[in-house]
């Protein structure tokens, strides 16, 4: 692995991202888990900064001890940081400060990899380091699309983006006999803590569907009043659908009895046959509910998922997010990475549109709140 090539790549991906952007789209934060652009190009470069250069690196001169600050993200072990509700209210550094940074960082990184081999600890670093940024390009371009799907004159992100387009094929439901089956990561290559150890589940026999819902077929929910109808709801998701006074997923808007839903490239007809997307847990959960069917479990899902494509959206799956069976976090910051969030959460498998190339795999596991939609969040129904 040219260690080089791999992170000259990844950084160069976050870049040709964030090139449609006006500068003043960098600095805004409608909603507390939206980040703002400018904040998730300064904390990819200061977890290289903070991790490999200033630990491994002799000759490193930090570019601004501030900056540890202003864009650690959630790591006690490395010290006090900007609270997250706060990251929009940063006008300085500004984007030019923060690029500049970005350069500073990025060429004490050539430096430090052009003078010969690095340990195997290192080389773990960085690869997490890789597959880090990653994540945070994918939540890039989904909090950019929050940014601008409400802007009231919902203007486009990038004419040139392409959106995957998806027909249902129709097939039957794919059918899992009752039996033992193993689950996580195994083999060669990255994995995060938390798809380890690889164990025993015993699944009882189910079957699971392989197309997605698209959103002519959740249209129907909708107009048979599924928002309206409390039977289909779990109380807190009853609560959240009164409290939002929820009627669609995340940006569809009704335009003279036609739906629109906002898209990379601007206010658009939503398309019957694409997959749903932009919706909660709970909306998930009360549509299946609706169908007289349920979600699969994460279990169900990577036991199947080699029999289906899958790769559009982020299927919410019935399971909280916990540990699995001798699951151990890691010494130090890194070990803050997933351990701490297993509270709360619900799992996602599988990937989006915009998930980095090759960045997902079976044994991924995804987790947010339930009442969350801003990712490319979509369902799959099991029975």
């Amino acid at each position: 692995m040219d260690l080089a090539d791999c992170y000259q790549k990844v950084r160069q991906r976050t870049e040709a991202i964030c090139e449609p952007l006006q500068t003043e789209d960098y600095v805004v934060q409608p909603v507390v888990d939206v980040s703002p652009p400018k904040w998730h190009i300064g904390h990819t470069t200061w977890f290289f900064e903070t991790f490999i250069l200033k630990p491994y690196f002799a000759e490193y001169q930090e570019f601004d001890p501030n900056y540890n600050y202003v864009f650690n993200s959630y790591y006690e072990t490395v010290g006090n940081r900007v609270i997250r509700t706060d990251r929009g209210n940063l006008s300085r550094p500004t984007v030019i400060d923060v690029k500049r940074y970005r350069k500073y960082v990025d060429d004490a990184m050539y430096n430090f990899l052009a003078c010969g081999d690095v340990s195997d600890d290192v080389k773990e670093l960085l690869i997490l380091g890789f597959n880090h940024e990653e994540q945070h390009q994918e939540l890039l371009l989904t909090d950019i699309k929050f940014i601008l799907g409400n802007n009231p004159l919902f203007p486009a992100y990038s004419h040139s983006y392409v959106s995957p387009r998806s027909e249902k094929t129709g097939s039957p439901f794919i059918k899992l006999e009752v039996g033992v089956y193993e689950i996580g990561f195994k083999g060669e290559g990255f994995s995060f803590d938390n798809e380890l150890n690889r164990h025993k589940v015993y699944l009882n026999a189910f079957e699971i569907s392989q197309d997605l819902v698209t959103n002519e077929e959740y249209l129907e929910f909708m107009n048979a009043g599924g928002y309206h109808d409390f039977r289909h709801w779990h109380a807190a998701g009853w609560d959240w659908v009164n409290t939002n006074k929820a009627e669609a997923p995340m940006y569809w808007h009704n335009i003279n009895g036609q739906w629109h839903n906002y898209t990379y490239h601007g206010l658009q007809p939503v398309h019957m046959h694409d997959a749903v997307t932009h919706i909660s847990y709970y909306e998930a959960y009360a549509y299946a509910s609706w169908k007289g069917m349920r979600l699969p479990t994460e279990f169900e899902w990577e036991a199947a998922a080699k029999q289906f494509t899958w790769g559009l959206r982020w299927e919410w799956t019935e399971s909280s997010y916990l540990p699995y069976p001798g699951f151990a976090k890691a010494p130090g910051a890194i070990g803050e990475y997933n351990g701490k969030f297993m509270v709360g959460q619900k799992v996602l498998r599988g990937a989006s549109e915009v998930t980095s190339p090759n960045h997902s795999r079976i044994t991924y596991r995804n987790f947010f709140q339930p009442e969350l939609r801003w990712q490319f969040t979509g369902i799959r129904l099991a029975k």
